[in-house]
């Protein structure tokens, strides 16, 4: 072989070689690179009920609202309210959405919490919660609200939802609750036994629970919350920590958030021009993805009417009724429930998303 041409074999190897080397170096930083995103994604968890209520945070979750955010996103379940605000506090959780109590309230108002938007609310325009009264209940007279006076009602905790509700409803309906006993029974699905059994005359309950059973002839409906207490039930939040530390993290999970509202409006609170519900075009794709989490184990012909029954009211974009919810805290204070220095103004944050009316 003649010099140039060895010289010019030797050039073309090292210029692959250079090549293979840069491609190989452009690969290794895709992977890399990749890698490196996929290591970025910031882990979150949600505390939240196994309810048509937490809908929004299944919708943004399966539609990949969170994940389009940079968050990994996983959903702990509880079976009542108090536990979700501890969890958050605790810092086991670190967003969640459910009914307001007094135990919340109690927490928020020593700093640890902060109500960052709305959960669902009682309106009186759609189905919210239903008060039930037991058979033998019903047998014996309790067929209407105001014979709620001496009879006994399920609660899941002293100063909880449940709580607030009955009291507003006695006292709208001329009940005197002080004649009733309150039964603090710890869970719903103990609330659901006991009143089915009989061990209790009457609870409150959501939607998409009561109206089965009332369906399935295990308890009768006797009135609606929204008839008495139009109001905000539950809020989305977050730790002080995260507010202060993470806004970044948050501010990212309420854009999530509020695509996941949006499409649960769009696919389960679309009304017609008479103001009844209907079924739009993305109804089924939204009964379809709350299906994994409410009513997972019946088949979709059972489960899909009992969601639809259950799909309370939340306003758009998650926006709070902030006066409400100060209401509501004056309520439990004033019965002792709440600690008198505990400050809506401290721990409702707006800056996330403007409240109701803005």
């Amino acid at each position: 072989m003649r010099s140039y041409d060895l010289v010019k074999g030797i050039g073309a190897i090292t210029r692959r070689s250079m090549l293979a080397t840069a491609l190989g170096a452009i690969a290794f930083g895709a992977v890399s690179f990749g890698q490196g995103a996929a290591q970025a994604a910031e882990k979150i968890n949600i505390a939240a009920l196994t309810f048509v209520s937490s809908s929004p945070l299944f919708i943004a979750k399966e539609k990949g609202y969170f994940a389009d955010e940079g968050l990994d996103a996983e959903i702990t379940f509880f079976r009542a309210a108090q536990p979700v605000a501890v969890a958050i506090a605790s810092g086991d959780a670190d967003f969640g959405v459910t009914a307001f109590t007094g135990g919340f309230f109690n927490l928020a108002g020593k700093g640890a919490l902060k109500v960052i938007g709305a959960q669902l609310h009682e309106d009186p325009g759609y189905d919210g919660s239903a008060i039930l009264a037991s058979n033998a209940a019903y047998e014996a007279g309790l067929t209407s609200v105001d014979k709620l006076g001496g009879h006994s009602f399920a609660l899941s905790q002293v100063g909880s939802s449940f709580h607030y509700m009955i009291g507003n409803v006695a006292e709208k309906a001329g009940v005197d609750i002080d004649s009733m006993e309150l039964k603090p029974l710890q869970s719903v699905p103990n609330m659901i036994g006991a009143l089915k059994s009989g061990q209790v005359d009457s609870m409150i309950i959501v939607p998409h629970i009561a109206k089965p059973l009332a369906n399935a002839g295990a308890a009768h409906i006797i009135g609606w919350v929204k008839d008495y207490v139009p109001y905000q039930v539950g809020g989305l939040f977050t730790s002080t920590k995260n507010v202060e530390e993470r806004r970044d993290v948050v501010e990212k999970f309420v854009r999530a958030y509020q695509k996941g509202v949006a499409d649960y409006r769009a696919g389960l609170l679309a009304t017609d021009a008479d103001g009844k519900l209907i079924e739009s075009d993305t109804t089924n794709e939204i009964l379809e993805i709350v299906h994994k989490y409410v009513y997972a184990d019946d088949p979709a012909e059972k489960a899909y009417p009992k969601i639809r029954n259950g799909a309370m009211f939340i306003t758009e974009e998650g926006k709070l009724d902030v006066e409400d919810v100060k209401a509501q805290v004056k309520w439990y204070q004033e019965r002792g429930y709440v600690s008198e220095s505990a400050d809506p103004d401290t721990f409702i944050d707006t800056s996330f998303i403007a409240p109701l009316g803005q």
